[in-house]
């Protein structure tokens, strides 16, 4: 059997961890073949090892019969290697094409030929399907947008492997059906895709193949066709996995946040939320459904204090806690596992240890007039660590450091461990594997079940429909519908979420 990609017992070390332990990846030309495993268990990292971002410290690569020496990423790029990175490697001020040639730049005369480039870029954005305006500014364009400009970043460079990190993490459900497609119409055309990601759907719908990676070590590979979902992740954990989530009916108790005729302006200056109104109790859990930018994002950044509401009232267990900062709302019981981790969750240059305190590092133990307590500090965050299994060589480790999920993991801890009395889950499970998004849902019912009322915004629908007791479906800048979830499903919802049918609590269903 020949491969296009072969990796044989590859060991790549970072100081108190070995991130791959002799680990074998073989990719036959034409096929998408799955990389799956929990976060933290090396699938990155040995990525980066094919594309030169990584040496590895043992192992050899094989790349369509020859052996290599994979240095940097212009020699991956030579070879037909192309990566479409977790984190999207773009200039926000620059324009679609500006990007896609930054370093191999066209010239003429001496002078970037930038009408030729960007002709270039639309021939191969039409030729794939991709729908990409050559002339667009990425910070104009949605996060499903950007991601088909990374994928012609490797195009336009001739990369026919391309591997794709954790590439459905950010993208809306209708994003992710586009990518699949332009993914099939790639293998069509003749690349190879190695795909990595820990979203089992996916992987029985699009891929031919999966190498299951398991705490830096190999597991095994095999033919989708010959797997199932349930096989995949006992794989990838070690145990079985319960893929239905246990709880008892909710007892909900008293109102804790009331939220009266809000009005919120998103960052283009118009309504992104209209006189919105809804309440949320004691020991239940709402599900926030919609389609992303109707304005959920907008809803939860003017509850805590992210965003100024322009008018209406938010009110916390009788006080109203409207457009106060957001240390304020914190301190007034207000818990927020944000939608962007990086932006609003973590100082990515602190380490993991002082991260874990960041909404409370000024109290005491952890402070005294103003001196930080460091052993106290990292104390706590030794025990959250454990306590929600946040895989991390240490506890001083850079937050930047960790793989996505493990990043989810301190802030959740972070948060929960608070148990405030209302909580705000914003897209918790994102990049999270099967194993982390068990063990955070547990959580969330936990708190529920203290009394604690919970927020759960999320793209996925089935997350919302698992984990709430009330649904609550949100269209352009409203509350259209608050239904029990027991009573309905993926299609009501789906209807509901784009302006079909708009109907209250109580109402006749």
């Amino acid at each position: 059997m020949s491969y296009v990609i072969e990796m044989n017992n590859i060991r790549k070390e970072f100081p108190g961890i070995v991130a791959n332990d002799n680990i074998t990846l073989q990719v036959k030309k034409g096929e998408i073949h799955a990389l799956l495993g929990e976060n933290g268990a090396g699938k990155s990292t040995l990525m980066n090892v094919l594309f030169g971002l990584y040496q590895p410290e043992k192992g050899e690569i094989v790349v369509r019969g020859d052996k290599v020496k994979i240095t940097d990423p212009n020699v991956a790029n030579r070879l037909g290697i192309g990566m479409v990175h977790q984190h999207f490697m773009l200039v926000g001020k620059f324009t679609v094409t500006e990007n896609i040639i930054l370093g191999s730049e066209p010239k003429k005369f001496g002078m970037v030929n930038i009408k030729k480039a960007a002709k270039e870029v639309e021939a191969i954005s039409d030729r794939y399907g991709l729908k990409v305006d050559p002339y667009a500014k990425i910070e104009d364009i949605s996060v499903g947008m950007q991601q088909r400009v990374e994928i012609l970043k490797t195009l336009y460079r001739g990369a026919d492997i391309l591997i794709f990190d954790e590439p459905t993490a950010v993208l809306t459900p209708q994003e992710i059906q586009e990518l699949i497609s332009i993914m099939k119409t790639l293998v069509a055309e003749g690349k190879s895709i190695i795909l990595i990601t820990h979203k089992l759907k996916e992987i029985m719908s699009v891929c031919d193949r999966c190498t299951v990676i398991r705490r830096g070590k190999g597991i095994g590979t095999v033919d989708i066709s010959e797997t199932d979902v349930d096989s995949l992740a006992a794989m990838m954990v070690g145990r079985e996995v319960n893929f239905k989530v246990e709880k008892t009916p909710a007892e909900p108790k008293e109102v804790v946040l009331s939220v009266k005729d809000l009005t919120v302006k998103g960052s283009r200056g118009v309504n992104a939320v209209n006189n919105l109104n809804i309440e949320m109790k004691a020991g239940e859990i709402i599900g926030l459904a919609g389609v992303e930018g109707n304005g959920q994002t907008e809803f939860i950044e003017a509850i805590t204090g992210l965003r100024k509401a322009d008018s209406g009232t938010v009110t916390l267990k009788g006080q109203d806690i409207t457009n106060l900062m957001p240390r304020k709302v914190t301190e007034s019981g207000v818990g927020h596992i944000p939608e962007d981790r990086h932006k609003h969750g973590l100082v990515l240059d602190f380490a993991i240890g002082e991260n874990i305190v960041l909404q409370t590092y000024y109290q005491q133990p952890f402070s005294k007039n103003g001196i930080l307590n460091y052993p106290e500090i990292y104390k706590k965050a030794r025990h959250l660590i454990e306590d929600f299994d946040v895989r991390t060589p240490s506890e001083y480790t850079e937050a930047r450091a960790l793989s996505g999920g493990n990043q989810q993991k301190a802030i959740i801890a972070r948060e929960v461990d608070r148990s405030p009395d209302f909580l705000i889950a914003a897209q918790p499970t994102r990049g999270l594997d099967v194993g982390a998004i068990e063990s955070i849902h547990k959580r969330l019912i936990q708190e529920r079940d203290k009394g604690k009322a919970v927020l759960l915004m999320s793209l996925e629908l089935d997350e919302v429909l698992n984990v709430s007791d009330r649904i609550a479906v949100m269209y352009e800048g409203e509350i259209v519908a608050i239904v029990d979830a027991k009573s309905t499903n993926e299609q009501e919802l789906g209807l509901m979420m784009a302006g079909g049918k708009k109907q209250k609590e109580g109402e006749a269903q």
